[in-house]
């Protein structure tokens, strides 16, 4: 059987996938966190097969941050983050941090079983990238420009930005005229507000 840790500081989700996943018999559900800060520390002591990590957690704590921590540390591990949130961002960030899957837990619990099942077999299952839906239609960003958005929905200057990506500021804002064009907005500050309250992109995760 394959050993699993829960991540995630929800009570009634840990409680939804340690019934499902134990009931199969393929896992064994050997701890429960609520703070991906302590994943680490988890996975040295229980050694789990298999991570379930939250982006967002106890404590602001970042199961993306912590993911590739703990992958660095014991790349045997597998890992698949998920998250309650249609934030667009989410899921290329996990499979930069060298996540295995991403699940949005709007999905089944049969589903969550058969990710992790494929996961131990070797497989990986990402969502297909979502677009930016505005007044003019579909804005579909590429993977630096949604890097740059991301930023500036944390209120990060051109140039904070520009030390962050290892890029010029000319070349920010060449992004961020980019994105305008696409978008329809005149202003980036619009576009990162339009992101923040629509749920397109979290900026404290």
């Amino acid at each position: 059987m394959y050993k699993v840790l829960i991540v995630d500081d929800h009570e009634s989700m840990c409680d939804s996938l340690f019934n499902a996943l134990t009931n199969t018999d393929d896992f064994l559900v050997v701890g429960t966190l609520k703070n991906a800060l302590h994943a680490e520390l988890y996975c040295m002591k229980l050694k789990p097969d298999l991570v379930l990590m939250d982006v967002c957690t106890e404590g602001g704590a970042s199961g993306l941050d912590a993911t590739k921590i703990v992958l660095e540390k014991y790349p045997q591990m597998k890992i698949i983050v998920m998250s309650g949130f249609d934030e667009i961002t989410y899921a290329p960030r996990a499979k930069e941090a060298g996540a295995h899957a991403f699940i949005y837990k709007s999905k089944s619990l049969d589903y969550f079983v058969e990710v992790a099942k494929g996961v131990m077999e070797g497989k990986q299952f990402f969502p297909e990238p979502k677009t930016i839906h505005t007044t003019i239609g579909e804005a579909p960003l590429t993977d630096r420009e949604m890097e740059v958005l991301r930023l500036m929905c944390k209120h990060m200057t051109n140039k904070e930005i520009a030390e962050e990506l290892f890029i010029s500021e000319s070349t920010v804002k060449y992004h961020k005229s980019n994105m305008l064009a696409k978008t329809g907005f005149e202003k980036a500050i619009d576009l990162a507000f339009y992101m923040i309250l629509n749920g397109l992109i979290n900026p404290l995760y």
